[in-house]
């Protein structure tokens, strides 16, 4: 399995910590947001590879973090050669330039760079191992507001995902989608032929909903909690939990 992370946004809501420099390397205690995403991955037998994708602004910052971490598992560094939010390629053509690039055939799991589980991913890849299908996660998300900042899905009784909508003004139901996948490979045929099949390139989660009307999918609800860290409050917040 290949671990894919998407590292390749513009934090502007993080300015000025973020103007020149990513927010996935963002210090929170001792260590950064990204290294705790990878120390949580090298631990899970299936990944033998940890792939990650930035924009060309800041793939120096990445180049120079994997050549100091000890990652378990080799790590690659793809630059998707944008510069910023006006050229930005969107997360779904960034999985697509990653699949390509490194010619993976295998299944992968895409995981967003900017956020911080307190449960590990071993219980994700387990779940993904059960099913064998493709899997996202779930959870009940009560705050209206951020279900309109959201994926929705519905599933039925034993999780499989029927229908996906992103950022919907009036959320039929209250399971949200953080941005948190695995594809196996059997599916990477529909993955590759996502954006020319009419899915939207922007967020990954559009693809949830492109591939929900192809093939099998099932959505685990997590075990925990994740903290999105999208504004200097939601860093500082960060900071206190887990610094």
């Amino acid at each position: 399995m290949k671990n894919i992370i998407l590292a390749a946004g513009y934090a502007t809501r993080l300015y000025p910590l973020t103007e020149n420099f990513p927010k996935p390397l963002l210090t929170i205690g001792s260590t950064t947001i990204l290294d705790r995403l990878v120390d949580d991955v090298d631990a899970i037998d299936e990944v033998d590879e940890h792939l990650i994708v930035t924009n060309h602004k800041f793939a120096r910052h990445f180049r120079e973090w994997a050549g100091k971490h000890t990652a378990a598992k080799p790590v690659r560094i793809i630059d998707d050669g944008t510069t910023d939010n006006d050229n930005r390629l969107g997360g779904v053509r960034d999985l697509l330039l990653v699949l390509d690039t490194c010619h993976v055939s295998d299944d992968i799991m895409v995981l967003a760079a900017d956020n911080i589980l307190d449960f590990s991913l071993q219980l994700f890849v387990a779940f993904f191992r059960q099913k064998q299908t493709s899997v996202i996660m779930c959870y009940h998300e009560e705050d209206p507001v951020r279900r309109r900042r959201s994926g929705i899905i519905r599933t039925d009784v034993e999780g499989r995902v029927l229908q996906m909508w992103e950022k919907p003004q009036d959320p039929p139901t209250d399971l949200a989608v953080p941005p948190f996948y695995i594809y196996r490979k059997e599916d990477l045929e529909f993955v590759r032929g996502s954006v020319a099949g009419g899915c939207p390139p922007d967020a990954p989660g559009n693809l949830v909903g492109y591939l929900a009307d192809k093939t099998t999918l099932h959505a685990w609800p997590m075990a925990g909690h994740r903290f999105d860290i999208g504004s200097l409050d939601s860093y500082q917040q960060a900071q206190q939990l887990f610094g």
